[in-house]
């Protein structure tokens, strides 16, 4: 039997000592309470803070079609030092991941670049090629290892299309994950509609875009009685109808982004293409409200939306720009920095991090009862660290964080009971 122990970590601000017995948790207890076995491997994680491998439920691997911005494993290095021990990656691939080829590639993927973990869990296209025009096969996809199916980054605008997707998925026990843009509304939209749009001169998206193809999800699974899951929410409109949804008993879910939770539409001032992400930066009171709806549980759970593109592909004009940032690397320290603020717990991060997603998505998770699997990290709270292109492990380094100096960083990460990093 192996045995590894943690001690004098901290779990939810009290010190503890985990013992981990054949790659699941023995037993955690008070700091100093426990027998250590002589035999044990032990890792003293004084200042340490213990947390469950965290699940993100949004990013984007880039493979296959993309490996100049993003590989399967340059984005599992990420998720490993970023301290996510499950990703779902989105399926606007080349090819589009809307057959069971694809879906294999991308697992295989995976285990072949890390074979203890981070796991990577992919989500089929909704409808072929992305075009919002025709059904995936969504039970071949769910056979080959889908855990959900979306049309992200290309809003599905036939509703009856739409419909027919929430109705199929839920066949085979998937769920569709929105991404809700109004695709009129949105044309050409390059940051969010408002004052700082105006001073910049650049067509601006209004948050009514997010808000009613959100309202026409929320509507639709009601109808169904059936499941939904609202993407990367951005807007206090978009809060208000997921809050009267859930009211009604609907059965929706979303998620948000640190981003959207520490950013607003000024960080775009300059032109400024690492701020540029869809859907857009908002304004400071979207931000308060997004901060209340994690808080509340009125958003479910966090997601990085990691968007990796190549360093010349945002260092053109700024309508040129793509959209999107890297997030894998850095969601970690900064949703701490929320906790430090006091506007989140460490006990609320593991919700919207770890045992939401889980649940939500059907996946494991540790919750350091005996049996679970032993999959964790050691956060330092107070480590101090630049954003630099050295410090990160996605291959891409497109994130507004770029040259900042952050506080906490995750120092050591193991999946299974094996260190991997």
């Amino acid at each position: 039997m192996s045995l590894l122990c943690i001690k004098n970590a901290r779990y939810l601000g009290k010190p503890v000592d985990l013992l981990i017995a054949d790659g699941v948790v023995e037993s955690l207890s008070p700091a100093g309470t426990m027998e250590i076995p002589e035999h044990a491997e032990t890792c003293d994680a004084e200042g340490q803070v213990l947390f469950p491998s965290f699940i993100d439920v949004h990013t984007h691997l880039r493979e296959p079609g993309f490996e100049w911005k993003e590989t399967v494993a340059t984005g599992l290095a990420a998720a490993a030092h970023g301290g996510f021990g499950s990703v779902l990656c989105m399926a606007n691939t080349d090819p589009v991941n809307d057959s069971a080829a694809v879906t294999k590639q991308i697992i295989a993927a995976g285990k072949e670049s890390w074979p203890n973990g981070p796991r990577v869990y992919p989500i089929g296209a909704a409808t072929v090629g992305l075009k919002g025009e025709e059904l995936a096969r969504i039970g071949e996809l769910a056979e080959a290892g889908c855990v959900a199916v979306s049309n992200d980054g290309r809003p599905v605008g036939d509703t009856e299309i739409f419909r027919r997707v929430m109705e199929y998925a839920a066949d085979f026990g998937l769920t569709v994950i929105d991404h809700c843009e109004d695709p009129y509304l949105a044309r050409k939209s390059q940051m969010n509609e408002g004052h700082t749009s105006g001073l910049l001169g650049l067509k601006g998206q209004a948050d009514v875009a997010e808000t009613i193809q959100a309202s026409r999800s929320i509507l639709l699974a009601e109808y169904l009685n059936l499941p939904v899951h609202i993407a990367h929410v951005s807007a206090k409109r978009t809060v208000d109808v997921i809050a009267w949804g859930k009211a009604r008993g609907v059965r929706v879910t979303a998620e948000t982004t640190p981003h959207y939770l520490t950013l607003d539409d000024t960080s775009v001032l300059g032109y400024n293409t690492l701020a540029k992400v869809n859907p857009p930066l908002r304004t400071p009171a979207d931000v308060e409200a997004l901060r209340e709806a994690v808080k509340n549980g009125t958003i479910d759970m966090l997601a990085t939306d990691h968007a990796p593109h190549a360093a010349h592909e945002k260092e053109v004009p700024f309508n040129e720009a793509p959209f999107g940032f890297t997030g894998m690397d850095l969601a970690v320290s900064i949703t701490y920095g929320l906790v430090r603020e006091g506007i989140l717990t460490e006990a609320d991060l593991i919700r919207l991090w770890a045992t939401e997603p889980a649940r939500v998505f059907g996946l494991p998770v540790n919750t350091f009862e005996q049996g679970a699997p032993a999959d964790f990290f050691l956060f330092d709270p107070d480590r101090e660290w630049e954003v630099t292109p050295e410090n990160l492990y996605s291959r891409s380094h497109n994130t507004p964080w770029l040259g900042k100096t952050l506080r906490g960083r995750v120092s050591a990460h193991w999946i299974g009971g094996v260190k991997i990093v």
